[in-house]
């Protein structure tokens, strides 16, 4: 599965957490530790988390978190 993660982040270029999470049927809890991995050998990247709106209520902050490749 790793694999197929680092190829479809490969591919997309950017990706939130919510779309692996939707690509992939599982969560972000089982995800985090295989992007992690994929951090730790320079292949992605986490991007800055952008601010949330002023009373905004809408979103569910943690989904927006996303990674860009950076790998070869």
């Amino acid at each position: 599965m790793l694999r197929d993660i680092q190829t479809y982040i490969a591919n997309q270029r950017v990706v939130s957490i919510a779309d692996l999470s939707l690509h992939f049927h599982t969560n972000a809890t089982a995800l985090q530790p295989m992007l992690n991995k994929l951090s730790r050998k320079g292949r992605i990247r986490k991007l800055p988390v952008p601010t949330k709106c002023t009373d905004c209520t809408c979103c569910d902050h943690s989904e927006l978190v996303c990674y860009e490749w950076v790998g070869t």
